[in-house]
């Protein structure tokens, strides 16, 4: 049973999470409108991003540090606001590549406070953490979803401009919802109650090279996936569009339908927290990750349906690991600093992760847009590799402990 205080927590942290994903995942579904507005190559435009996506990474270790110091409500109230200035000022300078770009890069360091802040926040302060873990999880996930579908008709309706508009209102709407439902936290004596449980630095530290690898897999999967699937789909595309009876953009189609799969995610989570909860949360995390294996490969050479029905595959075990993950980050890391341990996974995740970036623009300029899928597949095995080695430096203690 979850108590109304709980439940305050939850209702803030999930809004956060779901914030913070649709801030990353507005700007793939732009990015072949933008070629167009900008009149640049899809790698240029790509690389445009590449800041926004590292300072959302490298960033949550300080923020970490600080939600430790200071606590994690001010924090919060930080992100939003400075969500909402971040995206008023990528609405304001859409035409210009270079000023777009600091914009970008501004709203990756708001957006890197969530993560530490809010994570921290529910392994400290809920009973049952795993099932937290989903229900935060399922918030991010439904704002992977939707940042596609809604990013993709507001551009066709009114431009991109717009899309930056609707996000700095709904983080206007964050900082409401705080003030609502005022957010409030552990004394810290309480909080550091645990300090005797000191985590397992080994065993964290082959967690990190895992969550590193996957950071790599996530953001090099999400950035490219939906004009992959434009252009691979163009059948696909063309026959539901005509089934609409009017006109639409290949790219509504193609957001709306990676949407779609996103959603997917959601599942994932609910499914990950609930097993987390039950079982070894090592063995969970290693049986969804060992599940994409098949359908990342199998991706590059499909198209169409099957391309869309191998990336739900793909999406639902990529992201409905989380709570799992997230679980053994509390779980090997001293309580006192889960904030800190939490700010330095996203360091790894999506800061090192960003490189995937880099990784997608050289592989779809030397090689052809084919071969991205095959070699985050690579980075997937190496993945499975370090979780094997985790489960046998670890005892089943540390897999079902909550």
């Amino acid at each position: 049973m979850i108590d109304p205080r709980e439940r305050r927590i939850l209702l803030i942290t999930c809004f956060g999470h779901f914030m913070s994903h649709f801030h990353m995942l507005v700007f793939p579904a732009l990015v072949l409108p933008l070629t167009s507005r900008m009149t640049l190559d899809l790698p240029h435009v790509l690389d445009l991003s590449f800041w926004m996506y590292l300072f959302f990474g490298v960033t949550a270790l300080p923020w970490g540090m600080l939600a430790d110091r200071w606590g994690a409500k001010r924090l919060m109230l930080l992100f939003f606001a400075g969500g909402a200035l971040s995206c008023l000022a990528a609405a304001h300078w859409i035409g210009s590549p270079q000023a777009y770009e600091i914009a970008l890069a501004a709203l990756g360091v708001f957006s890197g406070i969530y993560h530490p802040a809010g994570l921290g926040l529910i392994s400290k302060e809920l009973e049952h953490v795993s099932l937290g873990m989903g229900y935060n999880g399922m918030a991010g996930n439904l704002g992977l979803a939707t940042a596609p579908l809604l990013a993709g008709l507001i551009n066709w309706l009114w431009g991109p401009a717009a899309v930056y508009l609707t996000l700095a209102a709904l983080n206007v709407a964050g900082i409401a919802l705080m003030l609502a439902f005022p957010l409030s936290e552990s004394p810290p004596a309480r909080a550091n109650a645990a300090a005797g449980d000191n985590g397992n630095l080994n065993a964290f530290l082959i967690l990190l090279v895992a969550m590193m690898l996957g950071g790599i897999a996530y953001r090099g999967a999400t950035v490219i996936f939906p004009a992959y699937f434009e252009l691979r789909s163009t059948w696909l595309i063309d026959a539901l569009t005509a089934l609409w009876g009017r006109h639409l953009s290949g790219n509504v189609v193609a957001t709306g339908i990676t949407s779609v799969i996103f959603l997917a995610g959601i599942f994932g989570q609910y499914s990950g927290g609930r097993l987390a909860q039950r079982f070894d949360a090592r063995y969970c995390y290693l049986a969804f990750h060992l599940i994409t294996l098949p359908a990342v490969f199998l991706m590059a050479a499909a198209a169409n349906l099957a391309l869309g029905g191998l990336a739900m595959v793909y999406f639902f075990f990529l992201l409905g690991m989380q709570p799992a993950e997230n679980t053994l980050v509390a779980r090997f890391s001293s309580r006192r600093l889960h904030h800190s341990a939490y700010g330095t996974k996203f360091v790894l995740t999506f800061g090192v992760g960003a490189l995937a970036v880099k990784l997608v623009q050289h592989i779809e300029s030397a090689l052809g847009l084919s071969f991205v899928f095959p070699a985050l597949g690579l980075v997937s095995v190496l993945l499975v590799s370090a979780i094997l080695v985790l489960i046998r430096r670890t005892s089943p203690a540390d897999g079902s402990r909550d």
